[in-house]
């Protein structure tokens, strides 16, 4: 078995449905049993970095959205010696900086960065949690490119596949660790 085929198997236990949140109707996947098992979580990063040297994405800096997202974001960051780039909402920053609105599959939200994080020129990996819809993940690219920055690739730890949000982002290269088929 690979480590990324034992990440899989093993990502029943780690990752919860919660029913009705944040509202009636959505299942939320609750990756905090993920953090409480260290050796499951060394094999996590392992994998994600695993998969970026297989799949040649080089980057600069990650940019991972608030709040899940940093938890798998600052990690990686230290894994690969790169440094990372928060978005956060709006008011939560205390810099200047560049925001975009996106839909949900519950609402809107939005993103904010500070201005001078990325710079024209940057190569930047944008690492999340879960890939949805893809809406927010698009909006993190398009606030990347807007700062003059080219997004190398787009990284998940687990890919609800039956929402198609991989075709959202299909100009970027996307890799997720773990399919869930069903939610």
């Amino acid at each position: 078995m690979t480590k990324k085929q034992e990440v899989i198997s093993l990502a029943d236990k780690y990752i919860k449905d919660v029913p009705g949140f944040p509202k009636p109707g959505i299942i939320f996947k609750d990756v905090t049993p993920v953090f409480e098992n260290p050796e499951y979580l060394q094999k996590v990063f392992d994998v994600m970095v695993d998969e970026l040297k297989e799949n040649h994405i080089e980057f600069d800096k990650i940019a991972c959205p608030e709040a899940r997202g940093f938890l798998f974001g600052v990690p990686l960051g230290l894994a690969t010696k790169k440094g990372v780039v928060i978005a956060r909402k709006p008011g939560k920053l205390p810099r200047p900086g560049n925001c975009v609105s996106y839909n949900l599959e519950y609402g809107t939200a939005t993103l904010v960065i500070s201005e001078d994080s990325i710079k024209p020129g940057d190569k930047v990996l944008v690492v999340d949690d879960l890939l949805a819809t893809g809406g927010s993940a698009k909006a993190l690219c398009e606030l990347i490119e807007r700062s003059g920055a080219t997004v190398a690739g787009v990284l998940f730890y687990i890919e609800l596949t039956p929402l198609k949000g991989r075709k959202l982002l299909e100009k970027y290269p996307v890799i997720s660790i773990v399919p869930v088929e069903a939610y």
